[in-house]
């Protein structure tokens, strides 16, 4: 972009540190500029301008996981996920999707998250795309066929990925709605690792007999063979997760849903027998009774231990705690004014890095930057939980007001800021 429009970017970020609600999920206006209806303005021409594209504004978060894989050798998870951004009442969007009932109309958002798989923490989203009636608007080119489903977009992504600084220790995180076999053989034999939580109802060959994953679970744990790993939380109470892991071989006859004009078939294409690792999670309870269970099948390598591969499906939440800081956390997507799609995809960019800046501060660890992000929560004014030193949203505030307060001092010192607290008194003398 030119000089111009990276100059309105950066303010663009700064305006997106500010924790947003349903009746105020516009714009604030940086206090450099001098009316709301003129940041308003400036905004709208930003969004809508034809020489910013949605491949450029993705470049910073690019930069972002390209100097993250410089400073660190742990895997790359890169975490895919789909959410409905509903706007059922926003007609002058006129592009809107049909998202399921014929009343809820609205965009299919898709985005690849990448986090650390060191301690979990995000990183960057790699990749966001919105579909609307017509048209994908994404950050890929070329964009994903408006007939595509999730799935069939899922291999491009990956190549995509490939493409980034990220080297070789990449996995590709997806949940149940990835656990088809067809996909599983595409995937495998292009070379891309992936980690997918199983139904647990396939069936799958484990030493020459056919059971399924929930069954040969059974089996394991009948053998004693599940081990304990760490404590974790679960529904708000102290449980411990155990793991187990076996060898499968999935050689039956995947389905394929394809669309035969007006209509979706399903198609059963033969394939090659694939070999995966099956890793079983249980979590229990104090009494020692099972309160969840995962079925994770993955290409991984056998020196991926088991306890990692499971926790590193427990970091595939961080996408969605990533929903929920877009839509209700902290910028209320779903009440955004803008009336395309492609100008809400360029608008959510802006956000995501807003967002990358926050969890850039949640990662630190260094004395002064813990400091810091604890007088961040002090200046957002947020009330923390027993235990809990800091949140996404409450670092999102205070970091707004933190810049903006920057901002007034080049105009006022602190002499004069402390002479306007007289206009705070309630003697009505000095109302004069």
């Amino acid at each position: 972009m030119e000089p111009r429009l990276r100059d309105r970017y950066a303010v663009l970020v700064q305006q997106h540190l500010r924790p947003a609600g349903p009746l105020a999920s516009g714009l604030a206006p940086p206090p450099a500029e001098h009316s709301t209806f003129a940041a308003a303005q400036a905004a709208w021409r930003f969004f809508n301008n034809g020489r910013v594209s949605l491949p450029a504004l993705v470049e910073p978060l690019h930069q972002v996981a390209a100097q993250w894989r410089h400073g660190t050798s742990a895997w790359a998870l890169v975490v895919h996920d789909w959410s409905a951004l509903s706007y059922p009442t926003h007609a002058s969007k006129g592009d809107r999707a049909r998202l399921g009932p014929a009343h809820s109309k609205g965009y299919d958002l898709t985005a690849l998250l990448l986090v650390d798989g060191g301690d979990g923490s995000p990183v960057a989203p790699l990749e966001l795309s919105l579909r609307a009636a017509r048209a994908v608007h994404g950050t890929r080119m070329p964009a994903p066929s408006a007939q595509a489903n999730h799935l069939d977009e899922v291999l491009p992504a990956m190549h995509e990925v490939a493409r980034r600084e990220l080297g070789e220790r990449v996995v590709h995180l997806i949940d149940r709605e990835a656990d088809a076999l067809a996909y599983y053989r595409q995937w495998h034999a292009e070379g891309h690792r992936f980690l997918i939580r199983s139904d647990g109802r396939r069936f799958a060959r484990w030493r020459g007999e056919e059971v399924t994953p929930a069954e040969l679970g059974s089996r394991l744990q009948a053998q004693g063979q599940f081990r304990r790993c760490r404590e974790v939380t679960c529904r708000g109470r102290k449980a411990v997760q155990h793991v187990a892991e076996a060898e499968v071989v999935l050689d039956r006859p995947a389905w394929r849903t394809r669309r035969r004009g007006a209509r979706r078939v399903n198609e059963r294409v033969a394939g090659e027998p694939i070999t995966l690792r099956l890793v079983v999670s249980r979590v229990c309870d104090e009494r020692g009774e099972t309160v969840a269970a995962w079925h994770l099948l993955t290409n991984l390598p056998p020196g991926v231990p088991a306890a990692s591969v499971a926790l590193w499906y427990y970091w595939r939440w961080r996408v969605e705690s990533f929903f929920k800081l877009l839509k209700g956390a902290g910028h209320e997507v779903e009440h955004w004014r803008q009336e395309t799609a492609e100008a809400i995809a360029k608008r959510l960019l802006v956000a995501a890095m807003a967002c990358v800046l926050v969890w850039k501060l949640e990662r630190a660890t260094a004395p002064d930057a813990v400091g810091f992000r604890a007088f961040l929560v002090r200046l957002s004014g947020r009330q923390m939980k027993w235990g809990k030193s800091h949140t996404a949203p409450a670092v999102l505030a205070g970091l707004y007001a933190y810049l903006a307060t920057l901002e007034v001092l080049e105009d006022h010192s602190v002499e004069e800021l402390r002479a306007m607290r007289r206009h705070l008194r309630l003697d009505h003398r000095d109302t004069g």
